[in-house]
């Protein structure tokens, strides 16, 4: 077996996984007990604190992004095409997922195998930042749910409340982002895939990956 001596960057140095995108590895930055939202340096690879919850908010997943992934041209190209806008420009951030789990999972910065069955179609402003949904590999509970239409709809409900709110501040009309759609397994595997792609255009060259 081979043995790195050095940790891994999270968003470089982690493989997506061989059996990508069907299984793929997603690094957790948050769980659901965090009142305090974090997220990874991309210089340093280290997590950091990115702010406290403002409000009430908590995140109902386990939530990361997945490894050698990036919100590019070619993801912002599918949100585009399906919404019919033409503005829509990627958010230059690895592709964020959420990962259900009936486990009691109490800490982040770590690392999940992980089964995609769907997402939301998130526009930030103008900047696509879709939201894998997925269940963990082998979870007893979840692991059985295939497509997001497997999922009980007060469960979507609430990760969509989310992410709709956790931007806004109370008074406040506008909001900030918007889903555009909720979409399941096969359209989760493309979006996946392009997230790859951008990130071989933008980075495969420029970094020895070790893999």
């Amino acid at each position: 077996m081979k043995v790195q001596l050095h940790k891994a960057h999270p968003w470089h140095g982690i493989s997506i996984g061989e059996k990508s995108p069907e299984i793929i590895t997603s690094f957790i930055e948050m769980v659901p007990a965090d009142h305090v939202k974090y997220e990874i340096d991309k210089a340093s690879g280290y997590r950091k604190v990115d702010r406290p919850q403002k409000f009430s908010n908590i995140i109902p997943a386990l939530y990361g992004f997945v490894p050698q992934t990036y919100c590019g041209e070619t993801v912002a190209d599918r949100a585009n095409e399906r919404t019919g806008r033409t503005d829509i420009i990627g958010d230059g951030d690895p592709l964020d997922i959420c990962v259900l789990t009936e486990r009691n999972i109490t800490s982040g910065d770590i690392i999940v195998e992980a089964i995609p069955i769907g997402g939301f179609r998130m526009i930030d402003k103008n900047e696509a930042d879709d939201k894998i949904i997925a269940v963990m590999a082998k979870d007893e509970i979840y692991s059985k749910w295939k497509d997001i239409l497997d999922c009980p709809e007060p469960l979507i409900n609430r990760l969509r409340h989310y992410f709709l709110t956790y931007k806004n501040i109370p008074g406040e009309s506008t909001a900030i982002v918007e889903i555009t759609e909720t979409y399941g397994r096969e359209e989760a595997l493309e979006v996946i895939k392009r997230s790859v792609k951008d990130y071989d255009k933008s980075f495969r060259s420029h970094l020895d990956l070790g893999m």
